[in-house]
């Protein structure tokens, strides 16, 4: 199965320690990184990609494959 996720966060290096974790666990980075400013802070975004062995169901938590 392919899987998706988009990572969000500040732009900070709690964000990047995530998306290193995603990295290390086997997904990879899809496209370029997005940043937008709340009003206060740089909010950066991260989409990962990874492929799974079985199949998609609802409700299947990204963050523990």
């Amino acid at each position: 199965m392919k899987l998706y996720r988009y990572l969000t966060g500040p732009d900070d290096s709690a964000f990047c320690q995530r998306v290193c974790e995603a990295l290390n666990n086997g997904w990879e980075l899809y496209g370029g990184p997005t940043l937008t400013f709340d009003g206060t802070r740089v909010i950066a975004g991260q989409a990962v990609v990874k492929e799974a062995a079985g199949e998609f169901r609802p409700g299947l938590d990204l963050s523990t494959l």
